[in-house]
């Protein structure tokens, strides 16, 4: 009950990214909003059309924002999917997924797994080609790509085209008191990082299990090719090293990029010119790998 209340509260906080965007507000070809309904719960998710989208059926990629697990939605990432789309010809998918403590581990990755499920049975009524979709997200919505990833490796089903993880958290089992932090409130009380774990991985057996901390998973060679973006100041910096290292093993496609002076979430918060950078790299990327 305790988490709960307080997680109530923390979502009252106000959301920098959406008061000043790190890109201006683009147009698109149309939107259209679903609810698709999942054994976890019904779940919003918006779909972005790009600007002069033929009738044929167009490339996906599905966006997970971020919040720690336990905060924000979809809406943070309007301008971000708006712009992707654009600078992709890809269909943009947003999908807001369940929170933490409410909807602990693994509920969120089952739940992006059923909406994945629904869009290829529609792909027809929703004009996507149900063989390039490609997925990511920042902070917590990287770890719930990856872990979607690793999900569909467990299942013997298709890889996407793409990962694209964006400062993902990938380690629930090291303490936070561990981590290089930067900030120097958040390095002084751990035990609020501490909190924010505890709410998505309430079971401490499951701290190691690789759908909840992927660093620890075994890295095959049948996964989807990454797309690293490591802030250089941030606590998750050694987590999402040590993951993309693991891909390089395995033999898996991946690009790993460390944006100097920068700190976690910083595609959202700034510096504005490195946040472009990013999205601008993204979205080059998820276009290559759209037109193989």
């Amino acid at each position: 009950m305790i988490k709960k209340i307080i997680a109530k509260l923390l979502r009252l906080r106000p959301d920098q990214s959406v008061k000043i965007p790190m890109v201006d507000l683009q147009y698109v070809k149309i939107i259209k909003d679903f609810t698709v309904e999942s054994s976890i719960q019904p779940t919003p998710v918006t779909f972005y059309y790009p600007l002069g989208a033929e009738k044929k059926k167009q490339p996906v990629y599905i966006n997970l924002h971020g919040g720690a697990f336990i905060m924000k939605n979809k809406d943070m990432d309007d301008p971000y999917c708006r712009f992707l789309a654009n600078q992709t010809g890809c269909v943009i998918v947003n999908i807001d997924y369940v929170k933490a403590p409410e909807y602990p581990f693994p509920k969120a990755i089952e739940q992006c797994y059923e909406v994945l499920q629904w869009m290829k049975m529609n792909a027809e009524d929703l004009n996507i080609d149900s063989d390039r979709i490609m997925v990511g997200g920042q902070s917590s919505g990287g770890n719930i790509a990856t872990a979607l990833c690793l999900y569909l490796e467990e299942k013997s089903e298709k890889q996407p085209l793409l990962q694209v993880l964006s400062y993902p958290m990938l380690d629930f089992a090291t303490p936070f008191s561990k981590k290089p932090e930067p900030n120097k409130w958040r390095a002084r009380f751990p035990q609020v990082a501490h909190f924010l774990n505890m709410c998505y991985v309430p079971k401490k057996e499951d701290s190691k299990h690789p759908l909840a901390s992927p660093v620890y998973a075994d890295v095959t060679s049948q996964l989807a090719p990454a797309l690293f973006l490591i802030a250089e100041h941030d606590a998750f910096r050694p987590e999402a090293e040590v993951y993309a290292t693991k891909f390089k093993a395995a033999g898996v496609n991946v690009e790993d990029h460390l944006f100097k002076n920068c700190t976690h979430a910083f595609t959202h918060t700034g510096p504005s010119e490195k946040a472009e950078e990013a999205w601008h790299m993204i979205a080059s990327k998820i276009k290559a790998a759209a037109d193989k």
